[in-house]
């Protein structure tokens, strides 16, 4: 793993995310994924679905590169409708884990207008560190 939880002794821990994250090796920037597919076609139309799918592509251009979700060690959040992220926090939860496991990145929740695709509700983008093969 290149990447490493930095948590402040004494701070309450962080739920579901990182304070820090400390890393050694090549940096990969994925631009924001949003719930469509390879095809660029959205197969689900819920916040919990949408941001599932988002984070399979994330882990998916991750995989490319040769890494994996232990890699990442940033998300940042574009979400439309704040009340939707909040009314489903136990199944975004389960999404989540579904697809990133238990590796809580440093993470940042902003709440936007909109995004440049009408049926997108979320837009999560990363940044992940790989070691150098052979390393």
């Amino acid at each position: 793993m290149t990447c490493i939880a930095v948590n402040p002794q004494g701070w309450k821990k962080a739920k579901g995310y990182s304070n820090g994250m400390m890393a050694e090796g090549k940096t990969l920037f994925i631009g924001g994924q949003i719930g469509w597919n390879a095809d660029q076609v959205f197969e689900v139309h819920d916040f919990v679905g949408q941001t599932r799918q988002a984070l399979l592509n994330i882990r998916a251009v991750v995989e490319e590169a040769g890494g994996s979700v232990a890699d990442i060690s940033r998300l940042t959040w574009y979400v439309i409708d704040k009340q939707a992220y909040l009314d489903c926090q136990s199944e975004l939860g389960a999404a989540y884990r579904e697809v990133m496991g238990y590796h809580f990145p440093a993470m940042t929740l902003v709440i936007v207008a909109g995004l440049v695709e009408d049926e997108a509700q979320v837009e999560i983008e990363a940044t992940a560190v790989l070691t150098d093969a052979g390393e």
